[in-house]
């Protein structure tokens, strides 16, 4: 900012600047030379660069930027952006870390497994009830077309245990927390058969420890159960939900009035047309909380209704890209429960 007297304020020096800026003199001239903190003036005789305090702030920017990695050219967009693009463009380059960051622990964990030396992990502990219910969430989104589709996909780290499922028309993911943060770091799929014949046993268990061995999953509780793994490698599931376009039309409805709508359909089929203040399921309206512009889309019931019955609380929310994209459906009281449901062909927008 400019002194109170108006005056242009006086500039500093690489050197003084770069103390100022927590960055190194090289550092500056090779983000000067890159087009995004140039200096102010550069003495024609001696070369010298000088910097106005003014600057500080975008230099302290770019080397926040580049401390979370993110590309020279994404940065220069990042500066040229308003803050809402600025913000994608971080909120972007984050989570392709996050999936970086997972793919390098799986492909770890089988490394170690192949190497067959690697000391198991410590278990993660978690409250039956809890795990059971989120693996009845997730287990209505498999399927024995495949068999690595008839699996329940765990991905366990210190911060989260994340339990997927999908049959390629649906895919649900579940998060929890796990009871105390634990060193453990492992993935497995388990056999969805297996875990269901398990469930009646851990809901019962008040303290559940899961933990891999070579193939298969051990639950400890007042017992020990075992389930087995798969072997093929389950599907790249971030990229499918990364990939989705922005959200053009958000409803959030009743989860038990949809659900009892779609219990009393007798097709196999349903159009949601969603719209102003309803959503029209059928031939049923049901009040909504719609923005964005009107859109249908047509399910199979045994598709959607799933989706809808195994959300958490009383509302679920739709986020809806596109008349033949997946439908996300979101616990609206608890966003870590997310599900794909994938409209059938032949509907209109």
């Amino acid at each position: 900012m400019k002194p109170d007297d108006g005056q242009v304020p006086d500039l500093l020096t690489i050197g003084a600047f770069a103390r100022r800026c927590g960055l190194t003199a090289s550092a500056l001239r090779f983000y000067a030379d890159s087009g995004l903190v140039r200096p102010i003036r550069v003495d024609e005789e001696s070369g010298y660069r000088y910097y106005s305090p003014g600057q500080i702030s975008a230099a302290l920017l770019v080397r926040q930027l580049r401390e979370i990695g993110l590309p020279l050219e994404r940065v220069s967009a990042a500066l040229a952006a308003g803050p809402a693009e600025a913000s994608r463009i971080v909120d972007d380059h984050v989570a392709g870390l996050v999936s970086q960051v997972q793919r390098a622990r799986e492909t770890a964990a089988a490394v170690k497994a192949a190497l067959g030396s690697a000391a198991p992990a410590p278990p993660v502990r978690l409250t039956g009830p809890v795990f059971t219910a989120a693996a009845e969430q997730v287990l209505t989104a498999t399927t024995q077309d495949l068999p690595v589709l008839n699996g329940v996909h765990l991905e366990v780290s210190p911060e989260a245990i994340v339990l997927t499922a999908t049959d390629r028309y649906r895919l649900s993911t579940r998060t929890l927390v796990p009871a105390e943060p634990s060193s453990s770091t492992w993935t497995a799929t388990v056999d969805a058969d297996d875990l269901r014949l398990a469930m009646s046993w851990t809901r019962r268990q008040h303290e559940l420890h899961l933990s891999l061995r070579a193939d298969e999953i051990c639950f400890q509780g007042d017992a020990v159960r075992t389930c087995r793994t798969l072997t093929d490698d389950f599907p790249d599931y971030r990229l499918m939900l990364t990939s989705l376009p922005e959200v053009l039309t958000r409803a959030v409805i009743s989860r038990n009035a949809l659900v009892a709508c779609l219990e009393r359909q007798s097709t196999p089929q349903i159009q949601l047309n969603l719209s102003a203040a309803a959503v029209t399921a059928g031939t049923e309206a049901i009040p909504a909380n719609v923005t964005g512009p009107p859109i249908s889309l047509s399910f199979a019931v045994s598709t959607l209704h799933p989706a809808i019955s195994t959300a958490v609380g009383p509302d679920v929310m739709l986020d809806v890209a596109g008349p033949h994209l997946p439908v996300v459906v979101r616990s609206a009281d608890d966003g870590d429960l997310t599900t794909l449901a994938m409209p059938v062909k032949g509907t209109a927008g």
